[in-house]
């Protein structure tokens, strides 16, 4: 039982409660004299006993928790020192009451378990760390390992074994076309927690099923994990396979690819890769954590020096044929939804890109519903027109809030908008689903 993660049922008593001792790390001795303790340094996590199985397998407790995260449609699970487990649920947070907070102890034995070397290396180094864990049958799981005021933390985010179809999440046909394009940059973006990773897998996995190609991945960590099908797909890691993005997708120009999946484009050197990639005959796709299609533009021209930018501008116009801006919302019915904002990079929008004018992309958006874009408001006014979300949960994912409240008035005599009588955008607040 040693190696299994245990929870201690009463925090304040076990010796790893760092909320005990006063902030100043000053204690007062019996008789009353104050004395000044030198705190002892946070745990290791190092290598497992030599006696342990050299299988990464999540002790019986974590297991568990995978287990019951997948069992309730959880999307994450939070471990903190001396606090009870937590899940995210259709994006609210639950408690799970039924299980004594967590020793750092046992999160420590857990992780040393679980962790591959690099990382345990890099987090005795930072403090912090993200590696993919997988319950094979199961589901895989994308992990961030992190010390803060308590101690050791934990929280995994859980990756379906399943790849969900382009038709079960709605993915618009206008950014599916673009899959088949033979070269260009298509970028997913979105908050964190707003699906892009599994809207990238089922766009992956499309063009898995459809087309003969090579398709090339490289991931922080691995999350979806695909077979080959029509295609063939080498997915490489962060930290295990290659040493950086950049490096990896150097790399991957003498491996013959037709099709490169960036995780992340992190830094104006992996942006500026992908995008020389995508304008000399490859299809790459990636992520970018902003909350609109015109923010992905500005975000990524605004990541280069000044003079440098009108450039980068060229190159992005040359490379960029199609932006998909998502964010999820509750379901009326349970469980999540996504609405897609829709950018088309048509001769327009690139001229546009090129000459600095972004602010009139908006305008190229909303005029071009017969190219297949769409804004995010038109997406969150139709999800409530169709009964699908409540006004009150699309108003709170709305970017521009007025105009989408100017939309649903207009569509006021749907029985699902949600206003009543002049209370036009104050239907009951739900929780923000992230």
């Amino acid at each position: 039982m040693d190696q299994q993660m245990r929870f201690n049922p009463q925090p304040g008593n076990n010796g790893n409660d760092r909320t005990a001792a006063p902030a100043d790390g000053v204690r007062l001795t019996n008789t009353g004299q104050k004395k000044r303790e030198i705190p002892s340094p946070p745990p290791k996590i190092n290598r497992a006993p030599a006696h342990e199985s050299a299988q990464r397998s999540a002790s019986p407790g974590l297991d568990d928790l995978f287990r019951l995260m997948h069992a309730r449609g959880a999307s994450d699970l939070h471990l903190s020192t001396n606090c009870k487990p937590v899940l995210r649920i259709d994006g609210d947070i639950v408690h799970l009451e039924q299980y004594p907070p967590v020793t750092e102890e046992g999160l420590t034995r857990a992780l040393v378990r679980i962790m591959p070397e690099s990382n345990r290396e890099e987090f005795n180094r930072t403090h912090d760390t993200d590696f993919g864990h997988a319950l094979p049958g199961l589901a895989r799981f994308r992990c961030n390992a992190f010390r803060d005021i308590r101690g050791v933390g934990l929280v995994s985010r859980l990756i379906p074994s399943r790849i969900m179809t382009i038709e079960e999440l709605g993915i618009p046909e206008s950014l599916v076309n673009l899959c088949r394009v033979p070269k260009g940059l298509i970028l997913v973006t979105g908050p964190t927690g707003s699906g892009k990773s599994t809207t990238l897998a089922a766009l992956i996995d499309h063009i898995n099923r459809t087309s003969s190609k090579h398709i090339v991945t490289v991931e922080d960590p691995v999350e979806f994990v695909y077979e080959n099908n029509k295609s063939i797909i080498n997915q490489r890691e962060l930290h295990t396979h290659t040493f950086s993005f950049k490096s990896a997708l150097k790399a991957a120009l003498r491996e013959d690819p037709d099709v490169i999946l960036v995780g992340e484009m992190r830094d104006l050197e992996t942006i500026s890769i992908a995008m020389e990639m995508a304008t000399t005959g490859h299809l790459v796709l990636g992520t970018l954590h902003t909350s609109t299609a015109i923010a992905t533009v500005n975000r990524i021209i605004d990541q280069f020096p000044a003079n440098h930018q009108a450039q980068i501008r060229t190159m992005l116009a040359e490379s960029l044929i199609g932006v998909c801006s998502q964010t999820l919302l509750k379901r009326k019915t349970g469980g999540r939804i996504a609405a897609y904002e829709v950018l088309i990079g048509t001769v327009g929008v690139s001229n546009l890109i090129r000459e600095g004018k972004n602010f009139q992309i908006a305008t190229m958006m909303q005029t071009g519903k017969k190219q297949g874009m769409k804004m995010l408001n038109t997406a969150l006014s139709e999800l409530v027109a169709a009964g699908e979300v409540e006004a009150g949960e699309a108003m709170e994912k709305a970017i521009d809030k007025e105009n989408l409240k100017i939309m649903l008035q207009f569509n006021h005599d749907s029985p699902d908008t949600g206003f009543h009588d002049g209370e036009a955008g104050t239907a009951p607040s739900r929780g923000i689903s992230r």
